[in-house]
């Protein structure tokens, strides 16, 4: 396995590109547009500048590639759509781990601003924790062996047991993707149950990790109030979390998406069109959101809140300023 001190002169023909970017502050910016092919680390820029009331508000960031696929299979998923093209496509796999190693190491010595890197966003980030862990024995520790960039697991896994072995916490953020019971029974029934993930999520928390909280996609289903007023009260009163951000989402759906989909019974939520897909109406979403944000506000004085994938509109609304985002992907 590549380390830290493998010879800068095999690094050095790594090349790490730089571009401007325009931020969401409409500014532009020099940052890592990608690593070489692009093909571990690359800068997600699939949303454009927005501009509209209705453009989607997303700020850049960069994605690191180093699997793809899911074994969990929630019947939303994005990536049933995004690997459809892919023989066995249902199937996770592991890319070149010294091809993904050479690559961090390569962004680590020419890279100087900090940066966060997601290691979710084209599989669940401790996909294979139980089969040769190239996550906990890889990565991981070359993000421990500095003290700029960090590492972003995005996750609905439990399987935390070497997460807990790690003699440090530095520069490693954990999100578990949660959402009310209900909704999580009915469409993401090959992953851990909420409460799995909560008690997993207060282990990493009091281990020394920071944690943050995805509450996405959210549902309108029947009562939603109900059920999304418990799942806020089992986060900070039956499990005593304290994330260091909460961002909210709401279901959406690319066409390619449903198109792949196996259970499309979701879909009668999607009434209105973006450009980021079908979703809810705004009227349904600035509803769920309103709930809450002002019940996270109020019960609990917790005002660390974002919204993903939303329309400047939807911002707007709920008096959240964009340009100033901390969400769940960057810093």
């Amino acid at each position: 396995m590549l380390e830290l001190s493998y010879k800068k002169n095999l690094l050095k023909n790594i090349e790490v590109k730089f571009a401007p970017v325009k931020t969401l502050s409409g500014e532009e910016k020099i940052m890592p547009i990608k690593v070489d092919d692009g093909s571990i680390i690359k800068l997600f820029d699939k949303t454009p500048f927005p501009e509209k009331p209705t453009d989607v508000v997303c700020p850049h960031f960069l994605e690191l590639k180093w699997a793809n696929g899911c074994h969990f299979n929630c019947a939303w998923c994005y990536l049933q759509g995004t690997f459809r093209f892919r023989p066995m496509k249902k199937r996770p796999y592991l890319k070149n781990i010294n091809k993904t190693i050479a690559h961090i190491l390569a962004f680590f010595e020419k890279v100087k601003e900090p940066y966060i890197l997601n290691s979710g966003e084209l599989s669940d980030s401790l996909l294979f924790e139980y089969d040769g862990a190239p996550l906990t024995n890889c990565i991981i520790p070359l993000f421990l062996q500095q003290n700029k960039h960090k590492l972003l697991i995005v996750t609905k896994s439990t399987d935390i047991d070497n997460l807990l072995k790690l003699p440090s916490t530095n520069n490693i953020i954990v999100s578990f993707s949660v959402n009310a019971k209900k909704v999580a029974e009915r469409w993401e029934k090959g992953a851990p149950s909420v409460d799995m993930r909560l008690k997993a999520a207060k282990k990493l928390q009091d281990k020394g990790f920071e944690v943050r909280l995805r509450i996405d996609p959210m549902v309108p289903i029947d009562n939603w109030m109900e059920h999304y007023k418990q799942l806020l009260v089992d986060i900070f009163e039956k499990y005593n979390l304290l994330p260091s951000r909460i961002t909210l989402g709401s279901l959406r759906g690319l066409q390619s998406t449903i198109n792949n989909a196996w259970d499309k019974s979701w879909v009668k939520y999607l009434e209105e069109k973006s450009n980021w897909g079908k979703r809810i109406k705004l009227g349904k979403r600035l509803a769920m959101y309103s709930f809450v944000k002002n019940y996270l506000e109020r019960q609990y004085d917790y005002t660390n809140i974002a919204l993903c994938k939303e329309t400047i509109e939807a911002w707007n609304n709920l008096e959240m300023d964009y340009k100033k985002i901390r969400c769940n992907c960057v810093d």
